[in-house]
């Protein structure tokens, strides 16, 4: 659902962003199948891809060189980047992979009014419109199926996280490389979640530590494929792409967690009229955006 661009990097960004969302279009799958609380198993997701990517660091036998300034710049990122995942991966626990999934298109809201602010960027308010449309489809599944409510409140605060960490990614993805960026992001993520798993336990009676087999070996896909690789895929594609883009392609995740959850997970039996109906409303707004984007960038041609 991308526009044709004449400038074969740019193709070739989109290519990135698009490969990087349908493996992420798993992470809900995989998040339901492992059975760790959301604080454990983001602590191993993290741990795990903060490892991999050490390991092509001394493959490779260089370590970034940055000032310690940087990395706390970069790290603090990371930050954001696990309260995302934390609280997207409790909205599955408290509701269901298409919950969770379908409320992460309001990241194009959040986006399109939280990069001008933070950029200082004028407002696109044709945007903003197709935002609102993709929050009426969320509203949709909301009325549809109101015991779903905790489980929305915390995929639209997973959201809101996304689309701030994407936009502060998108300020710094040209000045270092990718790995860099993944590595310092998602180890300082792990340690942050490290010095808060204390205070998180005393509300959580879910207390299981250590992963059994299926469990690690679902954790290692999460992390390797739909971790690592999509981390580095993004962070390119965020060079060319804007974080508004990158956040209304993301509406394309949900379409793919759902279909996955269909068939994997047997919830076809969630879906109602509702939900069905919120779901073409967003995805309608993912086609028009694309065509919105096409004309936009003729003009400016």
């Amino acid at each position: 659902m991308t526009a044709k661009v004449k400038d074969p990097s740019m193709r070739t960004a989109y290519l990135k962003m698009h490969l990087a969302i349908f493996l992420w279009g798993f992470t809900g799958l995989l998040g339901q199948k492992i059975h760790l609380n959301e604080g454990m198993l983001v602590w191993y997701r993290m741990l795990l891809s903060s490892l991999a990517i050490l390991g092509i660091f001394y493959y490779r036998k260089s370590l970034p060189k940055i000032s310690r300034r940087e990395i706390f710049m970069i790290g603090s990122i990371g930050f954001l980047v696990m309260l995302h995942w934390v609280f997207f991966y409790g909205s599955i626990k408290a509701s269901s992979i298409s919950v969770a999934m379908i409320c992460l298109s309001a990241i194009a809201l959040f986006s399109s009014i939280l990069e001008p602010l933070i950029n200082k960027a004028p407002f696109d308010f044709i945007e903003i419109l197709f935002s609102a449309m993709a929050v009426t489809g969320i509203s949709t599944i909301y009325n549809s199926d109101v015991s779903a409510s905790t489980g929305i409140i915390l995929g639209l605060i997973s959201a809101f996280l996304s689309s701030l960490f994407s936009t502060f990614n998108k300020r710094i993805a040209t000045k270092y490389e990718s790995l860099t960026i993944s590595f310092i992001e998602l180890s300082f993520g792990f340690g942050f979640l490290t010095l808060l798993l204390p205070v998180y336990f005393l509300f959580t009676t879910d207390t299981k530590l250590i992963p059994d087999g299926s469990d690690f070996f679902y954790l290692l896909i999460l992390s390797l494929f739909c971790t690592v690789l999509t981390w580095i895929l993004s962070l390119q594609a965020l060079r060319k792409v804007s974080a508004y883009t990158m956040g209304l392609a993301l509406n394309l995740e949900p379409v793919y967690g759902i279909i996955l959850a269909i068939l994997f997970a047997n919830e076809g039996r969630l879906m109602n009229s509702g939900f069905i109906s919120g779901a073409v409303i967003i995805l309608v707004t993912v086609v028009l955006h694309t065509i919105y984007k096409a004309r936009k960038t003729k003009l400016i041609k």
